[in-house]
């Protein structure tokens, strides 16, 4: 028996997939659970694991094809199974024992006790190979005898290329290619398509590269234009001295509770902007058009977006508001890694309620970060830099950085806005104030 592997649903909602990579070919041996491919949903690249042992039959879309969930990728023979034509043939040779003509539901003619009688083919007069492939019953599956019947071609006459004699739609529209050459009798109709061409013409691939928007970039894209367009934004600034927080940096990198883990400036900003969610617990929640209700969240699942080679994906931390500093490193660490491998799975990037966007990185001061689809805020992390500060009334060298915080006007307004980002800008300027605050 031929068992089919269907393409699942991997994230929620989800419509479709691309796969990126076989990892098997037809002939290879499967073991239940074994990854058979790697795919990618608009959320992230995902690994697919089979559910039953086998050997490959076919793989049924090439690499960077899009598939629909619930379309068969590939299909196996299951080990100690007969042999592919044999089954095929069965219900055959019983209808011929029992002296009636095999039916396919929909298909062929009414049953009756008549014995079957020899197909009439012209081409069995000559002595060619179609009278021997008369003989019996040509193996293919109702929609593919359905198309031959639409088109007009006797599968009798027809040598499918697959060594099992199946005969696939492949095989049936290479059957009806051979008409094709009567085509130059309308030469009259070659200059019509010119200008549906025309544009294709104007690109020149030299001077331009097309790159297809799909999976992850496309998700995104639709995201941030549903986001930008149906909640309203505000974005607040303030740029802070973080001296005492770099400090702070370098002491837990030596302190026996982080060791092994990764302590940067991001970590303790995260901490602070948890502080800060924790005083003003309001600003964590989300609209719910449908119900016109403001839902405010007592848990926060910490959104970290994450530049990666298929875009920019924002996988969070669960419940990060119970997580002490060092388990709070290593959920970082851990999200970081698994981004860069491609390995973030969609649960994920679900359920987030706030994010932190980090374009310090790239030696950008701050930016105006555009909200996650139901999230309140997203707060953007500027470049740290050493500048001339006033300190104690003179003018220091001092480590200085910018924050921007964009919100959701329905839910938070500026009053409110403005007291977390200047709650977070607090924690960093005195980053003791976590040890009192949280």
């Amino acid at each position: 028996m031929v068992r089919e592997f269907k393409m699942p649903d991997v994230g929620e909602g989800l419509t479709e997939a691309e796969i990126l990579k076989w990892y098997v070919q037809p002939g290879d041996t499967v073991t239940d659970g074994q990854v058979v491919c790697e795919v990618e949903t608009a959320k992230a690249a995902v690994e697919l694991p089979i559910p039953f042992d086998g050997v490959v039959g076919e793989l049924k879309f090439p690499e960077g094809t899009t598939v629909d969930v619930g379309q068969v990728i590939i299909s196996v023979r299951t080990a100690g199974d007969a042999p592919a034509e044999p089954v095929a043939e069965e219900p055959e040779a019983q209808e011929e024992a029992s002296g009636r003509q095999p039916v396919l539901v929909g298909y062929g003619v009414a049953e009756s006790s008549t014995k079957r009688r020899a197909r009439k083919d012209p081409a069995a007069a000559n002595g060619t190979a179609a009278a021997v492939l008369t003989e019996q019953r040509p193996l293919a599956k109702p929609p593919v005898r359905k198309l031959a019947k639409d088109l007009g071609v006797d599968l009798a006459t027809v040598i499918p290329a697959n060594p099992d004699g199946i005969i696939t739609r492949e095989d049936v529209h290479a059957a009806v290619a051979p008409p094709a050459p009567a085509a130059p009798e309308v030469p009259v109709q070659a200059p019509a398509p010119a200008p549906a061409a025309a544009p294709v013409a104007s690109y020149d691939s030299v001077r331009e590269t097309r790159i297809p928007v799909k999976g992850v970039r496309k998700a995104t894209a639709q995201a941030m234009v549903a986001s930008k367009f149906t909640a309203p934004h505000v974005t607040e600034f303030v740029t802070v001295d973080v001296t005492r927080t770099m400090k702070l940096v370098e002491e837990l990198k030596s302190d026996k509770d982080m060791a092994g883990l990764r302590v940067n400036p991001l970590l303790l900003i995260s901490k602070a902007l948890l502080v800060a969610i924790r005083r003003n617990p309001e600003v964590n929640a989300s609209w719910d058009e449908a119900a016109q209700e403001i839902v405010q969240k007592h848990y926060v699942n910490l959104g970290i977006a994450a530049a990666t080679p298929r875009g920019l994906i924002v996988p969070n931390i669960k419940d990060a508001q119970a997580k002490t500093l060092p388990e709070l490193a290593s959920a970082l660490g851990e999200l970081v890694a698994t981004a860069r491998e491609g390995k973030t799975s969609p649960g994920a990037m679900q359920g987030g309620t706030v994010t932190i966007t980090n374009v310090g990185v790239f030696g950008i001061d701050t930016g105006t970060p555009i909200l996650n689809p139901g999230e309140s805020a997203i707060l953007a992390v500027g470049a740290i830099k050493l500048q001339p500060w006033v300190h104690k009334g003179k003018i220091k060298p001092r480590h200085v950085m910018t924050l921007a915080l964009s919100f959701d006007h329905r839910l938070v307004d500026g009053e409110l806005g403005s007291k977390v980002l200047a709650d977070v800008a607090a924690v960093l300027e005195r980053p003791k104030r976590l040890l009192t605050w949280s």
